[in-house]
């Protein structure tokens, strides 16, 4: 039986190089992944200190069927946002949920600070804490490649660090796992950075035992045949997620130059369908999953006289293109897949850098501020401005620019433009404009994010207006992901594990839940985070909605603020009762 004996819990103590392991039947109470993870934040967290105080903890989780089912390949990571100071919540696939699953620890925690630059190496046998002197100050690929060299374990070994952007303590600053995945948005990069933490090396061969291994292979059979047999999951083979490009441009859904517009006249050139035709070069599967979602471009530079060309690939998903194409005016692919780079190399959160960018073209062409403090003049559409300002940024070399790493917010909260500052709860938009769900729904989410109740899809299925039941959809939908959260399954399959099929899987490995009770684990993680989050400061009646929400045209029409404030006033009263 899988989880048996209890959540094993590796604790890292980075200041006194010290580690514990613990066997914690209690957590099983949570399952795994999000719950566990939001449980051990709880106990570890300091709500009086700084985000970016050594003694806050990170938290890694994975749950009990991590890669024992297909498209089970994430890993979730829990800590204090240094970007909105609330509840940090981030997920990572690639190889390392199988090396956590094969060190045989169900969670991580690291807590304090390293006296010097120092990385990890987590084994089934313990950690080694080893000097990062040497790759303090480079870039996130230079790292992977330094440490892929070092370490033993390819193939088996995930290899997770921070660039510059994470070592400056940028406030968006992310984690990159295994290359071409990431713990993004929320600011992990510069919660390792406070912690002198340059990366992580995870590795183990810890074998799994499966009593009844037969109806084990008869549940696998059935997922992985709905994966692959049917069309449930295809469209993240086939163009990925860019797929989005269009059909949000055609019902005026694709926000664009800060959000000014909701459709792009450059869309076609930036689209999923033109990365394929054009660029498109690799498509990458996490471990574990049969689908290969994470699609792969390259951009082709001369180096000499004669005919000489270097590639490099670079990864691209429908975010990206949004926050670093559609939202700057950019559509030339080559450009686009250079911005995506630079925040790549660095570290930084792209879809933040995006919509940073976006608001400070914007503040710049209403003179809020200034070319001199710039040092440039931005404009939509200017590609080359872009990769200066983020290499300013990045370099923090003025206080403007140090204002700037602590996000859109912060900023336009000081210089102006709030009404344009496409934030919500302090969080960089993602990349929709479908109408009044999406806009609440990432207000009142968990960690401020689309994906905490997909929001942009309840519009999309929504007939007439019905506030009741817009309400009654975001919170339902933030209890079933944090089912599938607390497995942390990609959510690309969340049409696949409903809940009879989540029942037949983990009672295949011995566990035995049924659809009620993992009803209420969904509702229980989602009362401990709301619980968290008010120790942090969180309060509903604090968020601030810009007019720019309000002023461009959606897909479902005009969002009006007097809904808004209906659907807030509907969701107030629910809250404290889930």
């Amino acid at each position: 039986m899988i989880n048996a004996n209890g959540i094993r819990v590796l604790e890292i103590d980075l200041n006194k190089q010290k580690i514990k392991a613990h066997n914690r039947k209690d957590l099983l109470a949570y399952l795994g992944g999000v719950g566990v993870a939001t449980k051990l934040l709880d106990e570890y967290i300091m709500p009086e200190k700084d985000a970016l105080d050594g003694d806050q903890p990170i938290v890694f989780a994975i749950g009990p069927m991590e890669t024992i089912f297909p498209v089970v390949t994430k890993v979730v990571a829990m800590f204090r946002s240094p970007l909105t100071g609330e509840l940090g919540e981030s997920y990572a696939g690639l190889r390392l949920g199988l090396a956590m699953r094969f060190t045989g620890y169900d969670a991580i925690v690291v807590k304090g600070k390293a006296t010097k630059p120092t990385y990890l190496v987590i084994t089934a046998d313990g950690v080694e804490f080893k000097n990062a002197e040497p790759l303090w100050g480079l870039t996130v690929e230079e790292t992977g490649r330094i440490l892929r060299r070092r370490e033993t374990g390819s193939g088996l070994r995930s290899c997770i660090r921070i660039g510059r952007a994470g070592e400056k303590l940028i406030s968006f600053a992310g984690v990159n796992v295994d290359t071409y995945r990431h713990f993004g948005r929320l600011g992990l990069g510069a919660v390792f950075g406070s912690k002198n933490l340059k990366a992580m090396v995870v590795k183990g061969e810890e074998g799994l035992a499966i009593t009844d291994k037969k109806e084990y292979q008869r549940v696998y059979k059935e997922i992985y045949q709905r994966v692959v047999e049917t069309e449930v999951m295809d469209k993240y083979h086939g163009l990925g997620t860019a797929v989005n490009v269009l059909p949000l441009n055609a019902m005026n859904g694709l926000p664009t130059k800060n959000m000014q517009a909701g459709s792009f006249a450059g869309a076609e050139e930036i689209s999923g369908e033109a990365f394929a035709k054009h660029s498109l070069v690799r498509k990458l599967a996490c471990s574990g999953c049969p689908i290969g979602c994470i699609h792969i471009a390259q951009v082709r530079r001369q180096f000499g006289d004669h005919y000489e060309y270097y590639t490099t690939p670079i990864s691209y998903d429908h975010e990206l293109v949004f926050a670093l194409g559609s939202f700057l005016g950019i559509d030339n692919r080559d450009e686009l897949l250079e911005l995506i780079e630079k925040t790549e190399l660095y570290g930084l959160d792209s879809i933040s850098t995006g919509v940073l960018l976006g608001w400070l073209t914007e503040a710049f062409e209403k003179q809020l501020v200034r070319e001199e403090m710039i040092g440039c003049r931005p404009a939509f559409g200017n590609a080359s401005v872009y990769k200066e300002i983020i290499d300013r940024l990045v370099a923090m070399d003025s206080d403007f620019y140090r204002d700037l790493a602590r996000g859109t917010w912060y900023a336009a909260a000081k210089y102006g433009g709030c009404d344009f500052a496409m934030c919500l709860g302090g969080h960089e938009m993602a990349g929709y404009h479908t109408g009044h769900a999406f806009i609440f729904g990432q207000a009142v989410g968990a960690r401020h994010s689309h994906l905490d109740n997909a929001g942009y899809s309840i519009d999309q299925k929504l007939q007439g207006w019905d506030p009741e039941q817009v309400v009654d959809k975001i919170i339902n939908e933030e209890i079933e992901r944090n089912i599938l959260n607390s497995l942390v399954i990609c959510l690309f399959a969340r049409n696949v594990y409903d809940r009879r099929t989540v029942v037949s899987a983990l009672r295949a490995i011995g566990l035995d839940w049924n659809e009620e009770s993992l009803g209420e684990l969904g509702k229980k993680v989602f009362r401990l985070k709301r619980d968290l989050k008010e120790k942090l400061g969180y309060r509903l009646e604090n968020i601030y909605f810009p007019q720019r929400y309000f002023e461009t045209k959606s897909f479902t029409g005009f969002v009006e603020e007097a809904k808004i404030k209906q659907l807030m006033d509907i969701y107030k009263s629910r809250y404290y009762t889930v």
